[in-house]
């Protein structure tokens, strides 16, 4: 089990991977987190799904991570009398909140928050896009729009209002119970769609607590206006790119998943590149050169982690578009310009002591024979700011809580293990070298570098670092000397 490769690889279960055999199979191909899509199948098809990764977890004896991803409020046209109507451009459409099948000229949207916040000059998407209707006038329950880029409209077609704020929350009804559910469950991350404040995902938060970490898709122009504040409430990020990709010109996209991982990166949050990165591997056994690039493209700008969506869930070929991803990322990572990149990128910051540590952790492994950067937290912080060294060696990080070496599989190249709970630094020391040997990652001659906090237990008191010998004595007697 042990990967060739840093960035972690995220994989969506649905129809086409649900059975015991198929999700041991990605495990085996690559996949490091399952994503439980709430947009699709009963809860009880998401348990049994949840029920076969923790039994392939306990076969394989490596933590998985499980990510539930909440639908959000979905925005849509009412239905349309006659079937599909075609709108030309330049004609006028109303949207309004009255039920009765639309036609050419009007049609029903059923969400009042909508009107609330539109004015003159507004823009709404429809059909992802597609069709492009600006607002010349509107009031409480109306907007009189001209079609300035036409098609054909059908029913219950989504909607995007990208230039407004709405006043509407990320979590719908349904979410709600979906997310008490996920976390009942057992979920390791809970994903929140529709954010466009902060205060979005510090609502989450008062709900789930500190059952499950929470992650803020980044998908609405509002949330990359408000980036900083969602970022420093949130656990990590995932860069959303389908509907980014609706509501944003397109080629605007590609500088903000640039900024985004850069920013997540100094913040030692991970941060997840989604949608759309395979999408041919749906149909096809063969990615598109333009999707390998995109996938490299992810991996060079240093993300932790990159998603298949309908690849893995629904597609005919799901061991294939992980493999395709865990070959991707093996070739990217074994390439000396990536490494160039990493480091040109990497910015010193050394504003606490558990910083200042993990800075010269990175160091001493990086200029010397040193096999690994082991350390050993309950929160998982200490792993997360090594990530963002992005050093060349190995991290492994040792915890005895469950909950976070499952969480930490979404981090940057760290190896996750449990061991028991330890009350000194000689005991952490003892562990990380049998571990680190029995995962091969060191020989009986080499050293790894230790980092831990004392007292020991306390989140955030990293300040201890020692460089250890892998040798009989620590790994099979009680000799610390």
């Amino acid at each position: 089990m042990k990967r060739h490769r840093n960035v972690k690889i995220v994989a969506t279960l649905g129809p086409s991977s649900s059975s015991y055999a198929m999700i041991r199979a990605l495990v085996e191909a690559g996949a490091d987190v399952f994503r439980l899509n709430m947009s699709h199948g009963t809860h009880d098809e998401q348990r049994d799904r949840y029920d076969i990764i923790r039994q392939v977890e306990a076969d394989l004896g490596v933590p998985i991570a499980v990510l539930a991803d909440l639908q959000g409020p979905k925005l849509r046209v009412g239905t349309f009398a006659d079937g599909p109507v075609d709108l030309s451009v330049g004609a006028p459409f109303r949207l309004d909140l009255d039920p009765t099948p639309g036609d050419i000229h009007r049609v029903q949207l059923p969400h009042h928050e909508i009107f609330a916040a539109l004015r003159p000059g507004a823009t709404l998407l429809v059909n992802d896009g597609k069709i492009r209707l600006r607002v010349d006038q509107c009031g409480a329950d109306f907007a009189d729009c001209t079609v300035t880029v036409g098609g054909a409209i059908s029913n219950r077609k989504g909607v995007n209002v990208p230039d407004v704020v709405l006043p509407l929350a990320a979590l719908s009804e349904k979410d709600l119970g979906d997310l008490e559910f996920a976390c009942q469950l057992g979920a390791d991350w809970i994903a929140l769609s529709f954010v466009q404040r902060a205060a979005d995902v510090e609502q989450a938060r008062a709900l789930v607590g500190d059952r499950a970490a929470i992650l803020a898709k980044i998908e609405k122009p509002a949330a990359v206006d408000d980036f900083d504040k969602i970022l420093a409430v949130s656990d990590g990020i995932m860069v959303a790119r389908g509907d980014l990709g609706v509501e944003l010109p397109v080629a605007a996209v590609p500088p903000i998943q640039k900024r985004l991982i850069t920013a997540c990166r100094a913040a030692a949050k991970p941060v997840i590149v989604a949608t759309q990165m395979l999408e041919s591997m749906i149909e096809s056994p063969m990615p598109t050169r333009a999707e390998v690039s995109d996938v490299a493209n992810a991996i060079y700008e240093g993300a932790d982690a990159v998603m298949l969506s309908a690849e893995s869930a629904a597609g005919k070929f799901p061991l294939e578009a992980v493999g395709t991803m865990d070959s991707v990322a093996t070739e990217v990572e074994s390439d000396p310009h990536y490494r160039e990149l990493l480091d040109s990128t990497r910015k010193a910051v050394r504003t606490t002591i558990a910083e200042g540590m993990v800075a010269a952790a990175r160091e001493i492994a990086d200029t010397t024979d040193v096999r690994a950067i082991c350390c050993y937290s309950r929160s998982g912080k200490t792993a997360n700011l090594v990530a963002r060294e992005r050093p060349r060696t190995p991290i492994l990080m040792l915890t005895p809580l469950v909950p976070t070496a499952r969480r930490m599989c979404l981090s940057w190249g760290t190896i996750c293990r449990m061991t028991e709970t330890v009350d000194e630094f000689r005991s952490a020391v003892v562990a990380a070298v049998r571990i680190a040997v029995a995962e091969n990652l060191a020989e009986k001659t080499d050293h790894v570098v230790v980092v831990a906090g004392v007292p020991f237990n306390v989140v955030g008191s990293t300040n201890v670092l020692r460089v250890a010998p892998c040798d009989e004595r620590l790994i099979y007697g009680t000799d610390m000397a």
